[in-house]
């Protein structure tokens, strides 16, 4: 008999009865629409903890050996003995008449040793010994076998989990306890001096102490770890970093050049004594004005330092803890909360599917020996310490509690909202209109096509009004929405592969954009651009002359970048924001702390020079007021304008290499200096190019030709080996990784193909090849298109690189700092 608990688990994915007044072709059907539970588990499981379930495929391999081993032999005894089928029947009359023989029967299958763990670290051991018909079979055994594995695997991965998780509420509880303590003390602050004009000038704070000696310096000089993280969002997420706590004294009057980084990354961390305890506060350097303030901090140190050790006797100075330190604290230890509660969830979930794995192996067991095994080895796991722990429950009503108490103003659903994020659900108009826009795009992108063939504007022309003004604009546009699809295409194949893309970039449940929203997108907007264009064309073909439509398509770019900043909450403002923030956050490179979603989305823009070039291009043409003057060719003449579009093609690059130098200066890895040099070369290559421009010389060929072939050759390893960790010389699939998310191996070896024959397309610069009689902008695009398409395809192996390694580490949520520490008196 199955227990309580077991029917429990079971009804998560058991299959319902159906109803019996139904036909046998509705019954048909409606079995053909029940998915296996094989496709159910997969579906369900945590994608970075896949390695730590059950092998429930492994498991039913071995069961098939099982039933393969019964049919040979159920066809080799079908004619049995007389005298062997009468001893058989009288054993049998025996042990059903016996008062213990079904205690007996049971005992005589199998009987499940436990063996106590000779640490708490390991936990408590169980191996199966078989009796009977069981015994006989090597099948059986390695079934039994590896299903002890399977539990001992089980239970160790929990009792790990559950202690790191209970760790983080231990220490979630200390920090509540000092965050009240602290906003308490700031509101009686606040209340003794609201009235003093002191106050209404300056915002209130606690005033604490801390030391000046040099034990202070080291507090505030602590290292900084680089962890990938978010920005604040509107629904008051908040960036993370994890700052471990280092033991080094460090003397600012003696510092070293090597030190000041490490100095630099920590400074955020400053030790102070409030309410009778030693604390420390952490606060990131993520944005510039952190880091302008952590800069003079210590330029400030370097030149008082001794001064002010001459001046304080007692070697004590003020820290102000104000109202903005108290909210950012606030909002780190909800975040906190959020990713604990996150990774309770994961783990009930770890919970119930092994559970149920247990039961539904042990009954094709049954079924396929025909033996009762089922309720003997169920016991087991059921009072094993995976299923049987109830820590993980406790601490999750505990942290519904406190946080419904202390950031939800006891409004439990309004915690709920933050705890447990509903997903969108995606709506079938959503779907229609991709359909509608689609059919609308091909119709008139085929009209355009036949009108621009007619008239001949994209041939080979001396002075070519329309290539010079509203190409641009068209080309512009249609490499940033195919590159937009690509990612739209990107986020199914990552859904289909199980690649946790939105862990990996830490994008809201609530508000990322699903691959259907980026179809939608794409083909809206490209409907849209296709009209004006159409129309441009339609009009200058009826005889109307480029002044009288020369503003359509500058309306037209006005009109996109009107959409992108607009405050209002229509057309996915959550998504536009952030994209907002992250172009900031490029642009700003050194200054902010980088994160995956910003080095990847810094990455698309190297594949988009093209249409940097063409947006600073258009930006010149219609701020200049050339399109008034009808002088096309001013933005091309005039040097600065023209200087400035070479410096817009090395942006790209420069930003990402600042990225990089950040991420040393964060991390102190030099992995990242030889990422840094990779776009160096990068940019050392586009230099040669466009001196080979203006002169073109042998010597300039020559070089351009050295240049770019070190940086393809320098980028292609980067792209196989370190981006999508490939070229393994020991992985038993050769020339790839041992773990792949794809099943077919054939597409690894065509990507890397592919990618290394678009990663050859400057040779297009140095050959001049083109195509018949069609102009060269035209070809432009076609070339800058299948960087687009390569960038692309890097984007999925990037993520299933990043996903392999969180996987390997089993990192299922984000490590969250704290912002107080505690600290000894003698530190």
């Amino acid at each position: 008999m199955l227990s309580r608990a077991s029917m429990e688990h079971s009804q998560v994915i058991e299959e319902q009865p159906l109803p019996s007044f139904l036909s046998a072709h509705q019954l048909k059907k409606q079995r053909e629409k029940m998915v296996k539970f094989s496709k159910q588990f997969e579906a369900q499981l945590v994608p970075e903890w896949k390695d730590a379930f059950v092998d429930y495929w492994q498991l039913k391999k071995d069961l098939k050996k099982i039933h393969l081993l019964n049919i040979n032999n159920n066809n080799n005894n079908n004619t049995p003995t007389h005298n062997s089928s009468l001893s058989n029947t009288l054993f049998t009359s025996i042990k059903k008449f016996s008062l213990f023989g079904h205690q007996h029967r049971e005992h005589e299958l199998i009987h499940v040793h436990k063996k106590l763990a000779s640490s708490a670290s390991k936990g408590d051991m169980y191996e199966t010994e078989l009796f009977e018909q069981l015994a006989d079979t090597d099948a059986a055994k390695e079934f039994f076998a590896c299903l002890d594995l399977q539990l001992n695997k089980v239970n160790q991965f929990y009792q790990k989990k559950e202690k790191e998780f209970m760790e983080r509420g231990q220490s979630l509880r200390k920090q509540m306890d000092i965050l009240i303590e602290l906003k308490t003390a700031f509101k009686q602050q606040r209340a003794k001096g609201g009235a003093s004009a002191q106050d209404s000038k300056e915002e209130a704070s606690i005033s604490c102490t801390f030391s000046s000696e040099e034990d202070s310096v080291k507090d505030k000089t602590e290292l900084e770890q680089l962890q990938e993280t978010d920005e604040l969002e509107k629904n008051d997420e908040v960036a993370y970093t994890e700052v471990p706590i280092s033991g080094e004294l460090v003397k600012p009057m003696r510092m070293k050049s090597e030190d000041i980084g490490k100095q630099l990354r920590s400074v955020s961390s400053r030790s102070f004594s409030c309410q009778g305890k030693n604390l420390k506060i952490n606060i990131p350097l993520t944005t510039p004005s952190r880091t302008f303030s952590a800069i003079s901090y210590l330029v400030w140190e370097d030149l008082v330092n001794q001064s002010s050790k001459k001046c304080t006797s007692e070697g004590m100075s003020k820290l102000h803890i104000n109202k903005t330190k108290l909210h950012h604290a606030d909002k780190m230890i909800r975040g906190a909360f959020v990713e604990l509660y996150k990774g309770l969830g994961y783990l009930k979930t770890y919970r119930n599917l092994n559970m149920l794995a247990f039961i539904k192996i042990l009954k094709k067991f049954d079924k396929a020996t025909e033996k009762q095994v089922l309720p003997i080895y169920l016991k087991v796991v059921e009072s094993s310490y995976f299923n049987s722990s109830d820590k993980v429950m406790n601490l999750a009503d505990e942290v519904e509690e406190l946080f419904t108490k202390h950031f939800a103003e006891e409004d439990r659903r309004k915690a709920m909202k933050y705890l447990k994020p509903h997903h969108r659900k995606e709506s079938h108009s959503v779907t229609f209109f991709i359909g509608l826009f689609t059919g609308c795009f091909i119709a008139l992108f085929a009209g355009y096509v036949i009108m621009a063939h007619i008239t001949g504007l994209y041939r080979r022309q001396p002075n070519s009004i329309y290539m010079e003004t509203a190409y641009p604009i068209l080309s512009m546009f249609s490499l940033l929405f195919l590159h937009f699809f690509l990612y739209g295409c990107n986020i199914f194949a990552w859904r289909k592969a199980r690649i946790n893309y939105s862990f990996i970039f830490e994008l809201s449940p609530t508000k990322e954009l699903k691959y259907r929203d980026v179809f939608l997108i794409c083909t809206t907007s490209m409907t849209v651009v296709v009209g004006v264009m159409f129309l441009h064309l339609f009009l200058l073909t009826k005889g109307y002359s480029y002044t009288q439509v020369r503003a359509i398509p500058g309306l037209l770019l006005l009109m996109f970048l009107l959409i992108l900043v607009c405050p209002f909450n229509i057309i996915y403002k959550s998504s536009r924001c952030r994209l907002l923030r992250v172009i900031r956050n490029i642009i700003l490179s050194p200054l902010y702390k980088v994160v995956m979603l910003d080095f990847f989305m810094a990455d698309q823009l190297c594949s988009q020079v093209p249409m940097l070039r063409n947006l600073e291009y258009v930006a010149c043409y219609y701020i200049t007021g050339s399109y008034k003057t009808q002088d096309y060719g001013y933005c091309m003449r005039a040097a600065h304008y023209r200087d400035l579009a070479y410096a817009v093609s090395f942006l790209p690059y420069y930003w990402r290499a600042m990225q990089c130098a950040r991420r040393w200066f964060d991390e102190g890895q030099t992995s990242h200096l030889v990422n840094l040099g990779k776009y160096v070369s990068a940019m050392l290559a586009a230099g040669t190019k466009v001196a080979y421009e203006k002169e073109k010389s042998v010597g300039w060929l020559c070089l351009v030709v050295v240049m770019s072939t070190f940086a393809t050759v320098y980028q292609l390893y980067w792209d196989f080996v370190k981006d999508w960790g490939l070229l393994q010389m020991n992985s038993k699939n050769p020339l790839l990784r041992n773990e792949l998310m794809l099943r077919r191996k054939i597409i690894y070896y065509f990507s890397m193909g592919l990618n290394l024959v678009l990663r050859l397309a400057w040779l297009q610069t140095v050959l001049h090849s083109s195509f018949g009689h069609v102009d060269y902008r035209v070809t432009g695009l076609f070339l800058a298109a299948l960087e687009v398409i390569r960038r692309g395809l890097w984007n999925f192996y990037r993520l299933e690189n990043e996903h392999l390694n969180n996987a390997g580490k089993f990192r299922a949520v984000k490590t969250v700092p704290l912002p107080f520490h505690e600290v000894d008196e003698e530190d």
